[in-house]
């Protein structure tokens, strides 16, 4: 079925956001929509039988989704989603079952995976067996797929590059003529962020950016999302802050720049990749490449278009924003069943899919009581442009 929103002006909601005050090296200015982008969609609704954080599609058009082993109800950890709504583990069910004796081989935590443009699918595995804890030895990986036989083609180990309060969390590969890498977020579970380099081709990674401003949880930050401040909340009524640091990123369309931002923090940065990816640079002299875009307001998942458009899930709106080059931002739709928007996927035929992730429905939110309603729902839009 079909929702048609009315855009309205951004600045509707300034209030709101001049609360959490305007921090900005040059004013990022709302506007309104200026041209239609198309109706929001419900696609499906996701049987998932848990938290779907992460979604992505292959060229054909199979959708596969993504649900990091927060807890041991976790079933399995990456799936496949059908046209009807079932989700089935994904390349199998035994390659889900976590086993410390074998980490390269089976899926542990996986926030999420995306396809390069050879149609290969790559997997995110954080190697995780809950939502904290250190990662089990061995398990923190890429994995390559390819889908057309569903057959494994390559795992390359991130065991290098991990700490013990790692919690790996987003992703991108660039694949092009000459290039073959990968870029992955460390939000951390203390909030001590970092970006994380890796050629594909030899396997090398490299850790950039541990400690820095821009990869940190910004401390004493306010998120509401669903009416309610955002918080830790235990079944003994204890509360506690959120945490989180480098967590969604994009690439833009010539692979020269990668945007990224932590989960609890405003701003938005860009950092040069050949920085990120000269084993000859030390930290400072990436750090000399960053660039602070100013405010984009609190967001989960990020996703750039071929003309260098920035989508932003905005969780405390219910909603997804566009950010252009130049700064301006305008809230594209909004609608309270969009709770948690968190990754977003566009599609070579322009339509931007993305998931309602309900993350802040789950227990460690609610006093231990998990709030969720399945099945999830998956929604697209039609957008004026094609992936980055």
């Amino acid at each position: 079925m079909t929702i048609q929103f009315v855009r309205r002006r951004l600045l509707a909601s300034a209030a709101a956001l001049a609360a959490a005050r305007t921090m900005a090296a040059r004013p990022v200015l709302a506007q309104p929509a200026t041209k239609a982008v198309g109706a929001l969609d419900l696609v499906v609704a996701a049987r998932a039988p848990t938290t779907p954080t992460g979604l992505t599609l292959s060229k054909d058009g199979r959708m596969f989704l993504f649900m990091p082993r927060f807890d041991e109800t976790t079933v399995f950890t990456a799936g496949e989603l059908s046209p009807d709504g079932r989700v089935v583990p994904y390349p199998s069910e035994a390659a889900n079952r976590p086993d410390p004796s074998r980490p390269a081989e089976t899926l542990f935590h996986v926030p999420n995976g995306v396809f390069d443009r050879n149609n290969r699918l790559w997997l995110l595995d954080a190697g995780l067996m809950a939502s904290s804890g250190e990662p089990a030895p061995g398990a923190a990986k890429l994995v390559c797929i390819d889908p057309a036989t569903n057959r494994i083609l390559r795992t390359i180990s991130l065991q290098s590059v991990v700490t013990k309060t790692s919690s790996l969390n987003d992703l991108r590969v660039d694949v092009r003529p000459g290039r073959e890498v990968a870029y992955v977020t460390d939000q951390g579970q203390d909030g001590e962020g970092a970006l994380i380099a890796v050629d594909l081709a030899s396997g090398r990674a490299v850790r950039r950016l541990a400690g820095h401003a821009s990869t940190r949880s910004v401390p004493g930050l306010l998120k509401i999302v669903e009416g309610r401040v955002l918080l830790k909340r235990a079944a003994d009524g204890t509360t506690s802050p959120i945490e989180g640091g480098a967590n969604g990123i994009a690439l833009s369309p010539d692979g020269k720049r990668l945007y990224y931002t932590p989960l609890m923090s405003r701003r938005l940065y860009a950092v040069e990749t050949a920085a990120l990816l000269d084993a000859g640079q030390d930290d400072a002299a990436v750090a000399a490449t960053v660039t602070d875009l100013g405010e984009k307001g609190l967001t989960g998942g990020l996703i750039a278009d071929s003309r260098d458009r920035l989508y932003l899930s905005l969780q405390e709106f219910n909603g997804i924003g566009r950010r252009d080059p130049d700064g301006r931002i305008e809230l594209l739709a909004t609608d309270p069943r969009l709770i948690w928007p968190d990754t977003f996927w566009i599609t070579g035929d322009g339509w931007l899919y993305l998931s309602s992730a309900q993350a802040n429905r789950r227990p460690e939110h609610n006093g231990g009581i998990d709030r969720q309603e399945r099945p999830y729902a998956i929604f697209r839009t039609r957008i004026d442009a094609g992936p980055a």
